[in-house]
């Protein structure tokens, strides 16, 4: 038994600046409030440094509870490189909406604190503790905006349909911990190979885990809370959920159903494939009908978690799991990149009276502001998969690990929602290019049009040389 806490440094790194700057921004003056999202960064700067260092490393730290291996480094590493772009969409925004209050960046901190300790659970525990870290302050921040009615209403929304995925998600572990009489993964996975398990009870339990899981990364038909709270939340929070939360969700599925649940993989493997085709289908099917551009992204962001749970469905095929996983994380960071970029380009062009959010206030975008213009049709191109963008490699190594698997209707599907949602990605890209509209002004800062620009040459540059981000994917599951 041992207490090692090499495992979860950048964790405490983040949650330790998370607590020195609740307490220090009591006492800086006005004019010194720009210290809390520079010290914010720099506390992420430094957990990725830690992080980074411990590449290549296997260690069980805490009795064994967590884990720090390639896995973990690289889903931390898009953890804290989303909390730092998550910064950069807020500075400006929570200024002009009149929230700029340093509790914002402190729970930003929390939340990406419960995110870093998400990756790193090989118990259960750890995974339900991660999994209110990041969901509680995620609540508040989508409920920062008030007195605004449709942020106090996002939030409860949120707040009431998150407390029922946690019930349900913490009653899939007490039913685990009776058929297995272990929390930890690796002891499940012991109890069950060595048949001492209910197994009934063990496909139960691992039904709850998964949809309490799902519900985080918006997978239908738990998805009903998304396009509500994304068009109730302050947009930069909804850009950092988007992203952060849906990418925890998925972290936590890949640790603990690739690491504990092989053996049932017969039973949940249907269920897998039903919800991925599912989730593509009803994602690009009703953001056809959206002219709000959160709530079109929100459920694109939905048909985005199909894509990812396509990938998942072999997950207890050995011959192809690694190709399959490597795939998902992939396209992880690939969404990841895309999405900040998207709403960065929203945040710009929204106006402080809320105007600006509808689709066809876009009309013109692109010849009045040429370079945003290419820069959302980069990331529009980038969602259908189309090339040169990184996007197309994101769906090339999806469906090639789905056809190597023998799914071929499931890439079948995966193919026909794709061509869906080029509608309503266009749809965007011809109001910006093709229309006339009202003349609104977009939004000028350094921090915003960095996070654009550096998102945008991502995209493409990524797109021409795609093979070293997937081979880190890739090198991610050595030791997983």
């Amino acid at each position: 038994m041992t207490l090692d806490f090499t495992p979860i440094l950048p964790f405490m790194i983040v949650a330790g600046a998370a607590l020195a700057l609740l307490v220090l921004d009591l006492f800086w003056p006005v004019r010194l409030k720009w210290l809390t999202p520079l010290l914010a960064a720099a506390s992420l700067l430094a957990a990725l440094v830690v992080e980074l260092g411990q590449a290549n490393y296997l260690r069980a730290g805490l009795s064994n509870m967590v884990i720090i291996d390639n896995f973990s480094v690289f889903a931390n590493a898009i953890f804290i490189c989303s909390g730092i772009a998550a910064i950069a969409l807020a500075y400006d925004y929570i200024q002009r909406t009149g929230i700029n209050h340093g509790e914002y960046y402190v729970l930003m901190l929390f939340s990406i604190s419960g995110m870093l300790l998400m990756s790193t659970a090989a118990d259960l525990i750890i995974v339900f503790l991660a999994l209110e870290l990041l969901s509680v302050p995620l609540y508040v921040l989508t409920g920062f905006a008030r007195p605004r009615l449709d942020s106090e209403e996002a939030a409860l929304k949120y707040f009431l349909l998150g407390a029922f995925s946690s019930g349900v998600l913490l009653y899939g572990i007490a039913l685990l911990y009776g058929a297995t009489s272990y929390t930890s993964l690796h002891g499940i996975l012991s109890a069950v190979s060595r048949g001492t398990a209910d197994m009934p009870l063990v496909v139960v339990g691992a039904a709850f885990l998964l949809v309490g899981v799902a519900f985080k990364g918006g997978v239908v038909p738990f998805h009903m809370w998304a396009p509500d709270v994304y068009q109730g939340a302050p947009t930069s929070v909804t850009g950092f959920m988007s992203v952060g939360a849906k990418a925890a969700g998925f972290v936590a599925l890949l640790r603990i159903f690739v690491v504990a649940f092989p053996p049932v993989a017969v039973e949940l493997t249907s269920v897998m494939n039903f919800l991925a085709s599912l989730t593509m289908l009803i994602g690009n099917i009703a953001a056809i009908g959206q002219r709000n551009i959160k709530r079109m992204l929100a459920y694109s962001g939905i048909a985005q978690a199909g894509y990812m749970l396509m990938a998942f469905v072999p997950f207890g095929n050995k011959a192809i799991i690694n190709d399959s996983v490597a795939s998902m994380i992939f396209y992880l960071a690939v969404y990841a990149i895309a999405s900040f970029g998207a709403w960065a380009v929203v945040v710009a062009v929204e106006q402080a009276e809320g105007r600006g959010l509808d689709i066809d206030d876009y009309a013109g975008l692109g010849r009045r502001y040429p370079l945003l213009g290419v820069a959302m049709l980069i990331f529009m191109l980038s969602f259908i998969g189309l090339p040169p963008t990184l996007g197309f490699w994101g769906k090339f190594y999806l469906f090639r690990s789905v056809i190597e698997g023998n799914y071929i209707v499931l890439a079948l599907v995966g193919m026909l929602a794709s061509l869906i949602s080029a509608y309503y990605y266009l749809r965007v890209v011809v109001m910006m290019f093709l229309h006339d509209g009202a003349n609104i002004t977009v939004r000028r800062n350094w921090l915003l049009s960095g996070l654009v620009g550096v998102s945008a040459l991502a995209v493409l540059l990524l797109g021409l040389m795609p093979g070293p981000l997937f081979q880190m994917a890739a090198d991610a599951l050595l030791r997983l």
